[in-house]
């Protein structure tokens, strides 16, 4: 991967069947219809794919149906962060081989007490050695209890192998001591649709968000407004997404997200247990706020 990564990517949510297992051809059909968009690229296997849900076999196949159906022009980024170093290292090369760019790596988190920065500058750099593709921190601490400091940030960004990071925490401080602190062409993304622009003016180059699942052309006309020059109308569409943006995280979750993406004509489909599928309350309240963002819904048979 030559060019630094940018631009706003969605983190495609996994399609289930009746069953539970994959359903690769609806998956694939989101896909396709992605790919026609504004997105810079997706994210397989990040938080919306539901990834912690799934075995190794399957993550695999979802980055190769992925690759398949995307345009060539637009990377994949595989959710590959697990636990153990020597899990990470090997679904690493797997995704690289089924044709994703780069690796998005969470922190490891279960022996959170132990993940002290010099562990996680241990596992990061030791992943990016083994790595055939660039890698892209990632972190989440609102998932995993884990925060990856400004300050290890940076130290890691120095790795000619280390490229970016995704950051969720929205803590805009922390976000702005990486941009300070970090070498040229390392690249910051928004973790959430809440504080894209935020990220962008302070020197961010995108975001990985879970409302691009939704409506990814106002995210990516967010940044292009941006680059444009044209601060009013990025803020005045940024503001415009906060409630659809909250809806599909931090209210309803995975359920809201994959009930937004049906109701707009996207596949959500129902997550998979435990997690549970939005109430039909929930899908309502939803389609209000689709309904005043101005975005048309759509009714499934």
């Amino acid at each position: 991967m030559s060019a630094p990564l940018r631009g706003i990517f969605a983190p495609v949510g996994t399609v289930f069947d009746p069953s539970g297992e994959l359903d690769l051809r609806v998956f694939a059909e989101n896909v396709v219809a992605y790919g026609a968009t504004g997105l810079a690229g997706l994210v397989v296997l990040g938080s919306n794919g539901e990834f912690a849900l799934l075995s190794g076999d399957e993550k695999l196949k979802l980055v190769e149906v992925a690759r398949r159906h995307l345009p060539s022009g637009k990377p994949i980024l595989a959710g590959t962060g697990c636990e153990s170093l020597k899990e990470t290292i090997a679904l690493t090369v797997r995704c690289a081989d089924a044709g994703a760019a780069a690796a998005l790596v969470v922190t490891p988190h279960y022996y959170k007490k132990d993940m002290t920065d010099a562990a996680l500058e241990g596992y990061y750099s030791r992943l990016a050695d083994a790595s055939p593709i660039p890698v892209m921190l990632y972190n989440m601490p609102g998932n995993t209890g884990v925060n990856l400091s400004a300050s290890l940030t940076v130290k890691l960004a120095a790795h000619p192998n280390i490229v970016g990071i995704k950051d969720s925490g929205g803590n805009i401080v922390q976000i702005a001591e990486v941009l300070a602190g970090a070498p040229e062409g390392f690249s910051v993304f928004a973790g959430s649709g809440s504080f894209l622009l935020a990220t962008l003016v302070l020197g961010g180059v995108g975001g990985t968000l879970a409302v691009a699942n939704v409506v990814p052309d106002h995210c990516a006309r967010i940044q292009e407004c941006f680059e444009q020059g044209d601060l009013d109308a990025a803020r005045r569409l940024q503001l415009a997404l906060l409630p659809l943006n909250a809806a599909v995280t931090s209210r309803f979750g995975i359920g809201g997200m994959k009930a937004a993406m049906d109701l707009v004509g996207y596949q959500g489909g129902v997550p998979r247990p435990p997690i549970l599928p939005a109430s039909e309350a929930v899908r309502t309240e939803i389609a209000r706020i689709l309904e005043r963002l101005g975005v048309k819904t759509v009714q499934r048979a």
